[in-house]
C-alpha cells in the first residue's frame, strides 16, 4: 500500500472537505427551515399536541409519585381533565372580557382622545389629532380580513390540537412496543429511551421553571393592579402568565398591555405612570433575580441560542413557534449530540459546550466502551 501521510495535496482536500459538509449542514437547514414554514398548517397543532401530551404525562407522574393516596388509574384522566379546564377557561376569560371591552369602547374613546388633546398641547401641535383621525389613517378595514383569517385559523388548530391529543393519548400505550421493533439491538433501544428521556426531562423543566416564575409574576402583578384599581384584573393576568411561556422578551411584553391599558382608563396619568414602573419592575426583578436560580443549568441552553430560536420559530411558525421555541431547541440539542457528525452543533446550542455530561466527545455515553470491550472478553 502507498503511505499518502506526506502526500502535500491531504490539508488541501481535508479543508475543502469540511468547507463541503459546512456548506451541506447550511442548505440542509435551510431546507429544513422552509419545510417547516410550508407545513406549517399541518405540524404546528401536532407539536403544540406532543408538548400537551408532555405536560399531561409529567402531570400524571407527579400525581401518581408525589400525591399520596392517590388513585394510580386515575392519574391520566385528570391531568387530562385539568389541562382541559385550563383551555375552556382560558377560552372563556378571553370572549366575557372582550364583550366587556367592547362594550365600554365609547368611555375608552373619550380618554384616548383627552389623552391625545393634552399631548399636543405639551408638545405645541396646532392640529390635535383624535382616535377617528388615527384610526383613519390607519384605515382598519384593510386589517380586519387579515384578522379574521387569524382567527379561524386560531379555532382551526385548537381543534386539531384536542383531536391530535387524544389520538396521542391513545396511542401511547404502543409507543414501547414500536420502540422494540423499530431498534432490534437492546444497546439502540436503551440509547433512543435516553434521548426520549432528555427531551422529556428538559421540557418539564422548561414547563416547571416559567409556570412557577409565571405565577409569581403574575401574583405580584396582581396585587400592583388591584391596589392602583385597575379593572379587568383577570383578562391581565391571564395575558401576563401565558406571555411568560414566549422566553425572553414575553414576560416584559405581557406586563406592557395593562400598564397601557392604565392610562387610558385611569383619570391622571400618574397612576398609570406607577403601573408601567411597578410591573416593568416586578418582571425585572424576578426574570433576573428568581428565574436564574430556578433555572440553573436544568437546560444548558446558551443565551444568544435562545433568541435565535426565538426568532427563527417565530418567523416559521408566529406565536406558536415563540411558545415552543425554547422546547424544540432542547429536543434538537438532545438528537444532535447522540451522533459523532451533528454533536458540534449540539456543543454551539449548549451553554457550556457540554450538551450532556453522561456523554463524552464522540456522543457515546461515558462507559460504553469499556462495557463494550468487557463483552468481547466475555
Amino acid at each position: 500500500m502507498t503511505d499518502t501521510t506526506g502526500d502535500p495535496k491531504q490539508p488541501m482536500l481535508m479543508g475543502q472537505l469540511a468547507t463541503v459538509k459546512v456548506a451541506a449542514i447550511i442548505l440542509a437547514t435551510v431546507a429544513v427551515g422552509f419545510t417547516l414554514f410550508v407545513l406549517g398548517r399541518i405540524l404546528e397543532p401536532f407539536v403544540m399536541a406532543v408538548f400537551l401530551l408532555i405536560m399531561v404525562d409529567g402531570m400524571a407522574r407527579a400525581l401518581r409519585d408525589r400525591v399520596p393516596g392517590f388513585p394510580r388509574w386515575a392519574t391520566l384522566p385528570a391531568s387530562i381533565a385539568f389541562i382541559v379546564a385550563v383551555f375552556v377557561f382560558t377560552i372563556w376569560v378571553a370572549a366575557d372580557n372582550g364583550a366587556d371591552f367592547a362594550g365600554q369602547s365609547a368611555n375608552y374613546t373619550v380618554r384616548i382622545n383627552a389623552l391625545l388633546s393634552d399631548g399636543a398641547s405639551r408638545l405645541g401641535l396646532k392640529v390635535t389629532p383624535t382616535l377617528s383621525d388615527l384610526m383613519h389613517h390607519l384605515n382598519p378595514a384593510r386589517f380586519a380580513g387579515e384578522l379574521a383569517k387569524g382567527l379561524s385559523h386560531f379555532a382551526e388548530a385548537a381543534v386539531f390540537v384536542l383531536i391530535y391529543l387524544g389520538f396521542l393519548i391513545a396511542s401511547r400505550q404502543g409507543f414501547a412496543a414500536k420502540t422494540k421493533e423499530m431498534f432490534q439491538n437492546e444497546g439502540e433501544q436503551s440509547e433512543a429511551g435516553r434521548v426520549f428521556d432528555r427531551v422529556r426531562r428538559g421540557v418539564e423543566s422548561y414547563i416547571w421553571v416559567q409556570t412557577v416564575v409565571g405565577v409569581i409574576i403574575t401574583a405580584a402583578s396582581a396585587a400592583l393592579m388591584a391596589a392602583t384599581g385597575l379593572s379587568h384584573i383577570p383578562f391581565w393576568c391571564l395575558i401576563i402568565f401565558l406571555a411568560n411561556y414566549i422566553p425572553a422578551i414575553g414576560a416584559a411584553i405581557g406586563v406592557l398591555f395593562p400598564a397601557l391599558f392604565g392610562l387610558v382608563e385611569f383619570d391622571g396619568i400618574v397612576r398609570g405612570v406607577i403601573l408601567i414602573v411597578g410591573l416593568e419592575a416586578i418582571h425585572f426583578a424576578v426574570s433576573h433575580v428568581v428565574q436564574p436560580r430556578m433555572q440553573g443549568k436544568s437546560l444548558n441552553v446558551d443565551p444568544i441560542v435562545v433568541l435565535l430560536a426565538l426568532a427563527f420559530w417565530g418567523m416559521v411558525w408566529g406565536v406558536v413557534g415563540a411558545f415552543l421555541s425554547t422546547p424544540l431547541t432542547v429536543m434538537a440539542m438532545a438528537i444532535l449530540a447522540e451522533f459523532k457528525g451533528t454533536r458540534p452543533l449540539a456543543v454551539l446550542l449548549s451553554s457550556d459546550g457540554k450538551p450532556y455530561a453522561d456523554l463524552d466527545g464522540s456522543g457515546k455515553k461515558k462507559g460504553a466502551d469499556k462495557k463494550d470491550a468487557s463483552k468481547k472478553d466475555d
